[in-house]
């Protein structure tokens, strides 16, 4: 079932079963303000409640992907900056949280320069491709305050801990090719093809085995904190789940056969 749903703040559509996220703040440099935090939260509960959604693919609006933290509306906001800020990391974080956790892989195309919370959302997908163009930059400590957007849990297992920490205390701007080749992307694109090269990736995802990729997904963020034995231990139970689902049935009796699978995402 194809569908749209009206936010403020982004595009958001359901279309063969991809989900297409949009940041759409474009005079703003689709800065986060509470809003679009929200709007991100509502999206992304929809991506990971709605059974038609086997991939979803982010992306910005013009020709930033996202400046990061709308500091104008912080700014705006005096003393109540801090619970301003609590209520809105409840909303981007729980956005975070539900693409991280959800069976569909999140595909992200940077269509420009990425910073601070925008670096942090775009770092955070499972399949990162980026415009030739992008910059990535933490700017966090530059306006004194300290990363958001589950940039200090993804980016040490991503690139380790020591460039980790030169990105987040000096603001190092990495180039697209750079961010490439630190392991931050999965490939860098002329800018008017990047968007073309993610939504091809979403459409071969989309037509996959989307409860193994769930099981990939679980598997890979919870290993750098298991015991090898625990970890092993899930795989088999991850496998097992996996060969009783309809997709894992198809799969096998595919391969025997020598036939291509005809996955449905259950």
């Amino acid at each position: 079932m194809d569908m749209d749903m009206d936010f403020e703040t982004i595009k958001y559509a359901v279309t063969d079963n991809i989900a297409r996220i949009t940041l759409n703040r474009p005079k703003a440099a689709n800065s986060m303000n509470k809003q679009m935090a929200h709007d991100l939260m509502m999206a992304a509960i929809d991506c990971d409640e709605n059974s038609d959604v086997r991939a979803v693919l982010l992306t910005g609006a013009g020709k930033m992907f996202c400046a990061g933290g709308d500091l104008k509306s912080f700014h705006a906001k005096g003393d109540a900056l801090p619970s301003e800020i609590k209520e809105m990391t409840i909303y981007l974080h729980g956005a975070n949280s539900r693409f991280a956790r959800m069976d569909a892989p999140l595909i992200v195309a940077v269509n420009g320069t990425a910073a601070g919370a925008g670096m942090s959302l775009a770092v955070s997908g499972d399949l990162v491709y980026a415009a030739r163009s992008a910059k990535f930059t933490m700017a966090y400590t530059a306006a004194g305050l300290s990363p958001d957007g589950s940039s200090t849990y993804f980016m040490p297992r991503l690139i380790g801990l020591r460039r980790t920490q030169e990105l987040m205390l000096t603001n190092r701007v990495l180039s697209a090719d750079e961010a490439l080749d630190w392991g931050l992307l999965n490939g860098v694109h002329d800018d008017d093809a990047v968007l073309g090269a993610a939504q091809a990736v979403a459409e071969t995802l989309a037509t996959g085995a989307t409860r193994s990729f769930g099981s990939v997904k679980k598997l890979l963020n919870d290993s750098f904190t298991n015991t090898l034995e625990t970890q092993m231990e899930l795989e088999a139970r991850g496998i097992a789940a996996a060969a009783q689902t309809r997709d894992g049935a198809a799969g096998i009796e595919a391969f025997v056969n020598k036939k291509k699978a005809d996955f449905t995402g259950e």
